[in-house]
């Protein structure tokens, strides 16, 4: 007599192998690879600008103001005269140099800041918890304007004011990895044996928060230099005539019609830039994620 049902049957558990180590996995992230080239294009020619520049980004020539992009000046001139691609070339030097100095300005004190709410907790993480809601409370543009205001204008204000303004996201970031880190058992062993503080947190829990951390640091460099360049647009960033691609799209904006190729090469630059910065920081999230460590084997048949 047939059984008019089947029987069921257990299937096995699946098995896991390892993943590739983080550099294959990094070759095989197309994006990445593209984002890392673009970067590594940009830095190379912001670098060598004194060399790759065809013209002094200061100089101005009033009979070529607002010429279109030719032979000889490569992205058109501006309204006193000055090369566009001159000043495209040391104004990245400027926006890549705000965005680098604002994130460490941020991460630093947002990862000890952090490290010390998490592992101390209670009175501690309340008091520090309670000022980053506080600062959270503010839009991060309208905290950089206030800062910008206070401090006054320039180069080094501007990094400051950007940096300060970012510094709860990482405080929270780490807070909230070290919640996690200090219950498992590595880390009561070591509080159990004697090991004082300091080693507790900077030998065992900052090494397994600072993936996230590189990670946000690295997202957050675009970030920076767009608020950077916003604070340049509205007036309250680098002052003229030293170029910054916000204080270029500023200068051209009342030619938008008449040359508008004062403010796109700017724009361009700002999007490019950053899309090769937010390429490269997914990149390094999945290289540096642990859960991609093993993957389910695939069957074979």
């Amino acid at each position: 007599m047939k059984r008019r049902f089947p029987i069921p049957t257990r299937r096995a558990p699946p098995r896991y192998e390892y993943a590739p180590p983080p550099r294959r996995r990094v070759r095989q992230n197309a994006g990445a690879l593209v984002g890392m080239i673009v970067l590594a294009v940009v830095v190379g020619m912001v670098l060598l600008a004194p060399w790759l520049a065809p013209y002094d980004p200061l100089v101005m020539d009033p009979p070529v103001q607002l010429q279109p992009p030719s032979r000889v000046h490569w992205a058109g001139t501006d309204l006193f005269g000055r090369d566009l691609f001159s000043r495209l070339l040391f104004g990245g030097r400027t926006s890549l140099l705000v965005g680098g100095v604002a994130v460490l300005i941020a991460s630093l004190p947002g990862m000890l800041l952090g490290l010390l709410a998490g592992y101390h907790g209670r009175r501690v993480d309340g008091l520090i918890m309670a000022i980053m809601d506080v600062v959270l409370a503010f839009p991060s543009i309208l905290l950089a304007m206030l800062i910008v205001s206070v401090t006054g204008r320039g180069l080094w204000n501007v990094m400051l004011a950007v940096g300060v303004a970012s510094i709860p996201a990482y405080t929270r970031l780490v807070r909230g990895q070290v919640l996690v880190v200090r219950k498992r058992p590595y880390v009561r062993a070591a509080i159990t044996v004697g090991c004082s503080t300091t080693r507790v947190i900077f030998r065992h829990i900052l090494p397994n928060v600072l993936s996230s951390l590189v990670v946000m640091a690295t997202l957050n460099v675009g970030w920076a230099i767009l608020n950077a360049s916003a604070l340049s647009f509205l007036g309250m960033g680098v002052q003229p005539p030293w170029p910054e691609w916000g204080a270029m799209l500023r200068e051209g904006r009342e030619f938008l019609r008449q040359a508008p190729w004062v403010t796109v090469f700017p724009g361009l630059a700002l999007a490019l830039v950053v899309l090769a910065i937010n390429l490269v920081g997914d990149g390094l999230r999945d290289t540096l994620d642990p859960r991609l460590a093993y993957r389910p084997r695939s069957r074979r048949r």
